[in-house]
């Protein structure tokens, strides 16, 4: 009896056990009730390549079924100020989705993406700049949060003319602006799981205004001790972005520096046409291309239907985690990513030959 069982005793102990099964969704995300009810968002088309790659979005998030509906207004950059109808519109959805808006340069007009952001108090503007697979950069392991105060500052353009041929321009830093700025990119670094802020400055020359916001940070930075804190100063961080940028992780700033410090950064990552941003205060949120340059774009490239939609889609992805709903977010991430990692799509800016519309035929080919 002994003899007989011994080969299936053997048999049984040599089976292979069936492969355990993984679930290939997430569990982890429990909406409330009414998450999944549809929101409305404020859409502003804007300049050049702006309707091109609003449109974009707006034929993605229809394949996708997303619970969003836009609500479209024509605002362009030479207008003198924004329409009352539109700020209304923002404050009233909480979101806004905009492409580029024109600023003449001179003649006094102000910029309308300035005014947006003192009216709404949209005083943190982030732009995440990352190496995307397939798309060959010079420098690999690049993922930088460019977190930038949006409201005060030389940007915020307070000038006057003193006496002609005397122009001075005001620089204002606050210790509320500058403690509440960060405040968000500590709080941004915590909650996603960020190892190192770094504050930018010029404290060396402006000593009273840099001075006040490196001790703003420095005060917020005590209260998070798990974060590492560096600080740098803006013309050595310029150096070290374009040598060696896989040293940052989320970088905080006064205003001008944040805009100069987030355009370097997302040329260095892979093109301004594929690095997300939004701006976002206490109440609202407005999402756009993350990085200015080329927001706009050439007529060139209106006239040919050839801008990049990658920036704004992935803004888009941005925009739909902000209003609560991650799966359709992961699948546009993960959509526009495929596109790009299998390189046979792309725009003429990442070395292709598609036109807009074939980028998002493409993205929409590849939605789960």
């Amino acid at each position: 009896m002994a003899k007989r069982t011994l080969p299936i005793l053997k048999q049984l102990l040599h089976q292979r056990s069936p492969p355990i099964s993984t679930p290939s969704r997430s569990v982890t995300y429990m909406p409330r009730p009414g998450d999944g009810a549809p929101r409305t968002v404020t859409l502003i088309p804007g300049d050049g390549i702006g309707p091109l790659v609003t449109g974009a979005v707006e034929q993605v998030m229809d394949a996708m079924h997303a619970p969003i509906y836009f609500e479209k207004f024509d605002v362009h950059g030479d207008m003198k100020t924004v329409p009352a109808e539109v700020v209304e519109s923002i404050k009233k959805n909480k979101v806004c989705l905009k492409g580029g808006l024109n600023t003449p340069m001179g003649g006094g007009v102000s910029s309308l993406n300035v005014q947006l952001r003192k009216e709404l108090d949209l005083y943190a503007s982030l732009v995440n700049c990352f190496n995307l697979p397939g798309l060959p950069t010079r420098h690999e392991n690049v993922d930088i949060v460019v977190i930038r105060e949006n409201t005060e500052g030389e940007y915020a353009g307070l000038e006057h003319e003193v006496v002609p041929g005397v122009v001075e321009s005001l620089k204002v830093i606050t210790k509320f602006c500058s403690e509440r700025i960060a405040k968000y990119a500590f709080e941004y670094a915590y909650l996603n799981n960020r190892k190192t802020v770094t504050a930018v400055h010029k404290a060396n020359i402006m000593k009273l205004a840099d001075g006040l916001f490196l001790e703003s940070c420095r005060e917020i930075a005590s209260k998070y001790p798990s974060i590492k804190y560096n600080e740098i100063i803006v013309d050595n961080c310029c150096m070290q972005l374009v040598s060696k940028p896989e040293q940052f992780d989320v970088m905080v700033t006064p205003n001008l520096y944040g805009n100069l410090v987030a355009n370097t950064a997302a040329g260095i990552a892979g093109g301004t046409g594929v690095m997300p941003g939004g701006n976002v205060g206490a109440d609202h949120a407005v999402f756009e291309q993350g990085a200015s340059a080329g927001n706009v774009g050439k007529q060139k490239i209106v006239d040919q239907r050839t801008a990049n939609p990658v920036a704004l889609l992935l803004s888009s992805a941005m925009m739909l985690r902000h209003l609560q709903f991650p799966s359709f977010a992961d699948r546009l991430e993960t959509a526009v990513k495929r596109v790009i990692s299998e390189g046979k799509t792309r725009t003429k800016d990442l070395g292709g030959k598609s036109t807009t519309q074939e980028v998002v035929d493409a993205v929409i080919a590849n939605l789960e």
